[in-house]
């Protein structure tokens, strides 16, 4: 580590499972150490993502059934496990859409790139068997992250990346568009799909509508009508309200058609049944969140009689970061910062987060 680096660094810190107050800021935190296979980053800017708020209150625990709302659960302990099945260790610093410049690196990394400005790939892999996905972990849960002035990432875990754009902007891709591009791969989207889109004005729904035009696909999204105007400045084809009383007939309004053959669900919730009820024969239903509440009813009947498909969508291929920054590269996608935080107001920023009157990202400065 270069000497002129300091010992010490600001970090926002979470301490146990819980409210706001589960998280303190220090401006004093040990630097983090640089492994081997490290490179240490010089945070630039770090993406606020519902993995982060979900992770701080418990959500991902059992015992939960209710929405996500960023408050504290009396039944969730430091014994909870987190997204991937097992307890996080803490102290944790989160964050998982780190970028900055690399400032140092271990024995195994390229020097190439000292002074490179990069962003980080979220999914923590075992690199000798990359797609073992209970080989994996998740930058900012199972490794601390971005919410301080210094991070490390593995080599292989961080993308150089040459774009115009500003670190408040880059921030916004990492987590939100590959876990979008994960769901639209495993529904194998193409360009003959109409494709509707629930929580189209959040982090995730507005990437899906972005890459799934992208791949030529048609798209309905949902979503506050206040947040309409950005939607469609987004490309969607037509804008529905965040749950309409008759999904089918706003939908025939809209397109002239009551069916889609994909549903991209980030919201779950009472509504569940309502979106399948509308995917046609053979349609697909993906999804990679349950904002509105884990606990749904299916009637089965739909599901085989319909000859459905439903896919689960976390981890995500080794290809999709790096054709997230080919992308972003090539100006095919765009960031959405909806607002900034310095860091030491991040308990502001999850709070702006949770309350979701906001389109787009949320970002924190350090």
């Amino acid at each position: 580590m270069p000497d002129t680096l300091p010992n010490t660094m600001n970090a926002f810190v979470l301490h146990r499972h819980g409210g706001m107050d589960a998280m303190d800021f220090h401006d004093d935190w040990a630097m983090p150490q640089v492994g081997p296979d490290d490179v240490l980053i010089k945070v630039g800017a770090c993406g606020l993502n519902n993995t982060d708020v979900n992770t701080r209150s418990g959500w991902y625990s059992s015992t939960v059934t209710e929405a996500t709302t960023g408050g504290a659960y009396d039944d969730v302990s430091r014994e909870d496990p987190s997204w991937g099945g097992a307890p996080i260790q803490m102290p944790r610093i989160q964050g998982a859409d780190a970028v900055g410049v690399v400032v140092a690196v271990g024995a195994n990394a390229s020097t190439d790139l000292v002074g490179k400005r990069v962003m980080t790939d979220c999914w923590q892999r075992d690199w000798s068997d990359p797609m073992n996905r209970d080989k994996t972990g998740y930058f900012g849960s199972e490794r601390d992250g971005g919410f301080a002035q210094f991070t490390t990432a593995d080599r292989r875990n961080v993308g150089v990346v040459d774009s115009a754009l500003t670190d408040a902007e880059l921030a916004t891709f990492s987590c939100s568009y590959t876990t979008a591009e994960g769901m639209l791969s495993r529904a194998n989207v193409g360009a003959d799909d109409v494709v509707l889109v629930t929580g189209a004005s959040g982090g995730v729904g507005s990437a899906l509508i972005q890459l799934a035009k992208r791949r030529g696909a048609k798209v309905v999204a949902m979503a506050s009508e206040a947040k309409h105007v950005q939607m469609a400045d987004l490309g969607a084809d037509a804008l529905l309200p965040r749950s309409p009383e008759n999904l089918k007939q706003a939908l025939k309004a809209a397109i002239g058609q009551d069916t889609v053959t994909v549903v991209a669900d980030i919201v779950g919730g009472p509504y569940f049944g309502t979106v399948i009820d509308v995917l046609a024969r053979g349609g697909r239903y993906t999804c990679s969140g349950a904002i509105a509440g884990p606990i749904v009813e299916l009637d089965l009947r739909t599901f085989y009689l319909r000859d459905l498909t439903f896919t689960g969508s976390t981890v995500v291929p080794t290809h999709i970061f790096g054709d997230l920054i080919g992308y972003i590269e090539r100006g095919e996608v765009r960031p959405m910062p909806a607002q900034t935080f310095p860091l030491s107001q991040l308990r502001d920023a999850q709070q702006t987060f949770i309350d979701k009157t906001h389109v787009g990202n949320i970002v924190v400065i350090p």
